[in-house]
């Protein structure tokens, strides 16, 4: 019987249809909506129309494979907040970076087994608060208002000089940790260990694409490298 708790509906895109069906079989069992693709033009589609809490990508697909799929995705207003992870056999640092660039959060490697499966999208939903309706909606605390940056907690936006950015959940959530405490110098285990998970193994290279990223949106003043130690935020 599929559990009654949740209403979490989940995104499942890969061109290997054998894949789709059993992810898909064993999700639905734990009691997920799920909705399938098996290209990434119908990925988008349904992403439009469905507004999944998760969209779990396959990198390697034909015509348009996972990783612009998941940019086009990125653009989507409404799909800032949706949690992305990456279905892929690939372990590749630059497969990794490629797919954190364009705005994944996660990777979860095939094959694998279905509790482990369930466990791990479990984890993502939880760790990003998806369906948490208890969120403070006080704006004095939901509102940071650093003169040229206004970051709104709440509705997941950034404003930079009067325009609204884009960033990617990540991004959005290596921001909120810098600002959390300005001048303090959070040194790449903290950061890994608060944006990705301590269970997580992620490429050396990571965070420096992400503050890449951030500084190219917010521009290079906010955010300084304190050399074999980690960054930190300057007001």
């Amino acid at each position: 019987m599929p559990m009654e708790s949740n209403n979490y509906k989940i995104l499942l895109v890969d061109d290997e249809e054998d894949i789709v069906e059993f992810l898909s079989y064993n999700l639905t069992k734990a009691g997920f909506n799920v909705i399938t693709a098996t290209n990434g033009k119908d990925a988008i589609k349904q992403a439009k129309e469905n507004n999944p809490h998760l969209i779990i990508l396959d990198v390697m697909m034909p015509e348009m494979d996972g990783i612009e799929t998941c940019e086009e995705i990125r653009k989507i207003p409404a799909l800032q907040k949706t949690v992305i992870a990456f279905l892929t056999a690939r372990s590749e640092d630059y497969s990794q970076i490629a797919g954190f660039e364009a705005g994944a959060d996660d990777y979860i490697t095939k094959p694998i087994k279905p509790k482990v499966l369930i466990s791990r999208v479990s984890a993502l939903l939880k760790r990003f608060g998806m369906g948490d309706s208890s969120a403070n909606s006080d704006d004095e605390s939901t509102i940071i208002n650093l003169g040229n940056l206004i970051i709104d907690k709440e509705k997941y936006t950034v404003i930079h000089n009067g325009e609204e950015l884009a960033l990617p959940r990540k991004e959005f959530s290596l921001l909120l940790l810098l600002i959390s405490k300005p001048e303090k110098v959070f040194t790449r285990d903290e950061i890994y260990n608060a944006i990705w998970g301590d269970n997580i193994v992620v490429g050396d290279r990571t965070i420096d694409v992400h503050i890449r990223k951030l500084r190219e949106k917010i521009g290079d003043d906010y955010i300084k490298t304190v050399k074999g130690v980690g960054y930190k935020f300057v007001e």
